[in-house]
């Protein structure tokens, strides 16, 4: 009986601590900043006597006959722009009305981003880098977007948004040095050429596995729904990185926990050689958000203004009511994937030549702006000049440079250095001075 007495305090304690800890989570609760529930989170309650579905994973109705959904049933979905191949604006309505000093930024940011391609790629045929990703043909897709969200919003890069960083205030000395991998690289030369980041301007440096940024932009899109700092993430990816699982992932997350997260594709065309006809069978990217519960647009890429209000709008609602949006920009890669690559083997140079003469978003910026009496023959000739004296002066600011420490190998993983760690390190030096006339350490940070 004493063991049973005993036994019975227990319980009546235990049950009053539950009790104590369960009111004290519900009152922290209720504390904290309060999600969005929809009516669908919630238990239904059913009424057996109506004849219709009420399985809770899907709205639908009853139907007798059998049909298969055809796979076109979302197709054909409209590309949205604001201004026609030469400039003009269509619909006065959707004119952004941008002032002329920002127009200018659009286009000289676009410009510097095109010259600095040149002199990199160049760089990089002659010996100088080891590898090298250009951006022709993708210029507006990059300013657009950037120049829509808030400095503070998140940034998840591909490896093909360098203007974005651009326009944020990346400077050219940066560009270079990461390039060239020299003591000024923020990543201090552990990375290969274009894997940009900058803490400063909130851009995740870049990685080559291919899509591993869109879950990851789905979990830092959740953090900063639940810190509720009126901040937005958005993620780039091409067409291609959209086959990976990790897409699926990053949709689906973002989808269900309400993320404020901007899926930014880029639809250039080709997955390096691999063609849209051979990559999906659907109607491209957008379509693809319907089914993840996902506000979806397509626009056209090499509309820069249309990129802007696309990205600015959904950035302003995935903000205010905590849900993704997926931006499909069809746009068009107009050189090869990347220094490794030779696209001459599976596209035509007709192919290239008419989206870079006929269909540039940099072109027809130029002639929204010289139709406003903005930009000139003249403005053009001399800024030509001048954008390609900077990227210039500092890509051979770079190439001076030296390399950085060897000893930063092994920093920055371990904030004391373990002994294996150690060990290598030790290893290291001896090769390096068994063989030292193969390691011109002269060349090095001391």
């Amino acid at each position: 009986m004493a063991a049973v007495s005993s036994m019975s305090k227990m319980y009546g304690l235990c049950f009053r601590a539950v009790r104590q800890t369960a009111g004290l989570k519900a009152y922290r609760l209720l504390q904290r900043r309060g999600f969005r529930v929809t009516v669908l989170q919630l238990q239904q309650t059913f009424d057996s006597s109506l004849e219709k579905p009420q399985f809770p994973g899907a709205s639908a109705e009853f139907v007798d006959q059998l049909e298969f959904i055809q796979p076109n049933v979302i197709s054909g979905i409209p590309v949205y722009r604001v201004m026609d191949r030469q400039g003009n604006i269509i619909n006065p309505s959707q004119d952004p009305q941008l002032s002329k000093e920002t127009v200018l930024n659009f286009y000289q940011k676009m410009t510097m981003l095109n010259t600095m391609d040149r002199i990199l790629y160049e760089s990089q045929r002659q010996g100088r880098i080891s590898f090298y990703m250009t951006n022709y043909g993708e210029e507006g897709t990059h300013i657009g977007s950037a120049a829509a969200l808030d400095p503070n919003d998140l940034v998840f890069g591909q490896y093909r948004e360098a203007g974005v960083l651009m326009y944020r205030g990346f400077p050219l000395d940066h560009f270079m040095a990461q390039c060239y991998a020299n003591a000024d690289d923020l990543g201090k030369g552990r990375q290969m050429p274009v894997h940009y980041g900058s803490k400063d301007l909130n851009f995740v440096t870049i990685s080559s596995p291919l899509a591993t940024q869109i879950p990851q932009a789905a979990g830092a899109a959740y953090a900063v729904k639940r810190e509720n700092t009126n901040r937005a993430v958005i993620c780039y990816f091409g067409e291609g990185a959209a086959s990976e699982g990790d897409a699926h992932a990053g949709f689906n997350f973002s989808a269900t926990l309400e993320c404020p997260l901007i899926f930014f594709c880029r639809n250039n065309g080709y997955a390096i050689s691999t063609p849209t006809n051979e990559q999906y069978r659907g109607d491209g990217i957008a379509a693809r958000g319907p089914g993840y519960g996902m506000l979806s647009i397509r626009v056209d890429g090499n509309d820069v203004f249309a990129v802007y209000n696309a990205t600015k709008e959904a950035r302003r609602r995935a903000v205010a009511e905590n849900q993704p949006f997926l931006i499909e920009a069809m746009t068009y890669r107009i050189g090869h994937h990347s220094t490794s690559d030779d696209s001459s083997a599976y596209r035509s140079v007709d192919e290239v030549n008419y989206w870079d003469k006929q269909d540039h978003p940099i072109s027809r910026l130029r002639h929204y702006m010289t139709a406003r009496g903005w930009w000139s023959e003249d403005d053009e000739r001399s800024w030509r000049k001048q954008s390609r004296k900077t990227v210039m002066e500092a890509f051979e600011r770079a190439e001076r440079r030296l390399k950085p420490n060897p000893e930063l190998l092994f920093t920055d993983v371990y904030q004391e250095m373990i002994p294996s760690l150690n060990k290598q390190r030790e290893s290291l030096w001896r090769h390096v001075q068994q063989y030292k006339e193969h390691y011109p350490l002269d060349l090095y940070e001391k």
